[in-house]
C-alpha cells in the first residue's frame, strides 16, 4: 500500500512539473523586461501563423508586445509542445479561460515543436478540443527567442489590454491562480 502511495505522489508531482533539464529561477517583471531581445531592428515586429493560416502581427514595445489579431482583449501567450505531459493537462483550463473570458482575453498557443504538419496539430487539436488559436511556423522560435528563451515548457506569459507584461508561468499553474490574474489584467 505504501509503495502505491509513493508511486503515486511521484506521478502526481512529474504531472505538475515543467518538461525540461534544465532549472530555471522564476523572474521578476523588470528582470523579465530586461531580458527581452530586439525581434528585427528595423520594425520589431514578429509575423506568426496559425495551424488555419491567420496571420498573427506580434509588434515588440517598451513594456511587452502587442498582437494584431486583439481587439481590446488580454493575451495569454502558451509556449507548448504535444509530447509534453504537462503542456496536455492545462489544455482543459486553458480552454475553460478562453470560453469564461471570450471576447476579453486571446489565448495563442506557440507551437516549439519544428516537426509538425498542420494537418498533425490539426488532429492534436481536435482531438484535445482546442478553443484557442495554435501558431506553427518558422517564427515561433523567433518569437521565444524575444521573449528571452523558453527552456522549460509549459511557459505562459499573460500581457494586458495595451500589451504590457503582467506576469508569467513556469510549469503547471492551478487554473484559479491563472483567473484571478486574468481579472487583474483587465481591470489595468
Amino acid at each position: 500500500m505504501k509503495k502505491y502511495i509513493y508511486v503515486s505522489m511521484l506521478a502526481f508531482i512529474l504531472l505538475l512539473s515543467a518538461c525540461s533539464k534544465n532549472t530555471q529561477k522564476t523572474d521578476s517583471k523588470e528582470e523579465h523586461n530586461k531580458k527581452v531581445v530586439s525581434i528585427d531592428k528595423k520594425s520589431d515586429t514578429i509575423t506568426l501563423t496559425s495551424v488555419d493560416g491567420e496571420k498573427i502581427d506580434v509588434i515588440k514595445t517598451d513594456k511587452g508586445f502587442t498582437f494584431s489579431n486583439t481587439k481590446n482583449e488580454a493575451v495569454l501567450v502558451s509556449f507548448f509542445a504535444t509530447w509534453c505531459p504537462p503542456c496536455k493537462a492545462e489544455i482543459p483550463h486553458l480552454n475553460n479561460l478562453q470560453e469564461k473570458y471570450k471576447g476579453k482575453l486571446k489565448i495563442i498557443g506557440i507551437l516549439i515543436e519544428s516537426n509538425k504538419s498542420n494537418d498533425e496539430l490539426r488532429t492534436f487539436m481536435n482531438y484535445n478540443a482546442i478553443n484557442y488559436t495554435i501558431t506553427n511556423s518558422p517564427t515561433n522560435q523567433i518569437f521565444a527567442n524575444a521573449i528571452g528563451g523558453v527552456q522549460s515548457i509549459p511557459f505562459m506569459i499573460l500581457y494586458d489590454k495595451k500589451g504590457d507584461y503582467v506576469t508569467h508561468y513556469l510549469g503547471a499553474i492551478p487554473e484559479e491562480m491563472i483567473d484571478s490574474d486574468i481579472q487583474m489584467a483587465l481591470k489595468k
